[in-house]
């Protein structure tokens, strides 16, 4: 049963969830011809895009850089205070600085704005107060202003921190777009991990790391059993003379097969296996395969060429280890 404190926690995140709702759903509004001509100077700058910002408004800013590298827009980070204590060198004239305030009015950023101004770069003001310092100081002004803070107090950075980050996002997605940026384009600036590994890992890389359990119609249980034991797979393709795929034999086939004949010494591939199985071509995406076992709910699927020559076995343990599951 829940307690007088639990209902008030409750209550406490949800209204924060609904606060921060707000402040986001107000942002539409905000998208203007200063955020259209700020996405387009960003996109035909010859330098880089610096962002910049103080206290949580510099986390921000280093959470947008991330993003927009990932999808193809080259950044940066640079924090206010330390740009006026000598990192102001990084900056060149044909770079944009972006510059993510909520009150416009900090110390370390009046100093900085004329600076930048100074060294000929166009800078883009994201800012809570559209009269405030830095939004006049500014060629271009985004606007992220909030109605209140989610804070009881109205002080904590936490509407005002989350609506700059959902511009920066609005920011870097139609950057992405007008660059035409495609899965291929990500794959490239995220090689490693899982989410890269869907973009280009493909069936070819997997199935040459296992050995290539086969047999051929006429190969007798015991040898079958062998041979599926010997490549620990847990089953093995059936193919001619001429390595084309007829069946697949797994671990539930042999059971079946043990479950319902009285006498095995006669039991040979051509009895066990399933005919026609799934099969994948090599250059199917290794996220399709996972898919496809996911789907059909089984735990390996045969490769085979276009002329359906056999090449190998994915099991889903091979996909486990890519880090797919």
């Amino acid at each position: 049963m829940a307690t007088p404190i639990d209902q008030q926690i409750r209550n406490s995140a949800q209204q924060t969830i609904q606060i921060e709702a707000e402040a986001i759903q107000q942002l539409a509004q905000f998208i203007d011809y200063d955020f259209v001509t700020a996405t387009q100077t960003i996109y035909q700058c010859k330098g880089r895009l610096v962002v910049t910002g103080i206290g949580k408004s510099a986390i921000i800013a280093q959470k947008i850089v991330a993003t927009l590298n990932s999808t193809g827009t080259p950044a940066l980070f640079m924090h206010a205070a330390d740009a006026i204590h000598g990192d102001l060198g990084m900056i060149t004239p044909a770079d944009v600085v972006l510059c993510i305030s909520k009150s416009g009015e900090t110390p370390e950023i009046k100093v900085l704005a004329p600076l930048v101004k100074n060294l000929g770069s166009c800078l883009i003001a994201m800012v809570g107060n559209t009269a405030s310092y830095l939004a006049n100081q500014a060629q271009l002004v985004l606007n992220t202003t909030v109605l209140r803070e989610a804070c009881p107090n109205n002080l904590a950075p936490t509407s005002s921190t989350t609506a700059q980050l959902v511009m920066g996002d609005a920011l870097a997605v139609a950057l992405l777009e007008l660059r035409g940026f495609s899965p291929s384009d990500f794959a490239r600036f995220h090689p490693g991990g899982a989410l890269g590994k869907q973009l280009y890992l493909k069936v070819s890389d997997i199935y040459t790391q296992n050995a290539s359990p086969v047999v051929l119609l006429s190969t007798p249980l015991s040898k079958v059993i062998v041979e599926m034991t010997t490549k620990l797979l847990g089953s093995t393709a059936v193919v001619d003379a001429n390595n084309k795929l007829l069946g697949i034999i797994t671990d539930g086939d042999l059971r079946r097969a043990l479950m319902h004949n009285s006498n095995l010494n006669n039991l040979t591939a051509a009895n066990l296996m399933t005919p026609n199985p799934k099969t994948l071509l090599p250059q199917t995406l290794a996220i399709t395969a996972w898919e496809t076992l996911r789907q059909h709910k089984i735990t390996q699927i045969v490769v085979a060429d276009e002329q359906n020559n056999y090449l190998g076995i994915v099991h889903i343990h091979n996909l486990a280890r890519e880090g797919f599951i």
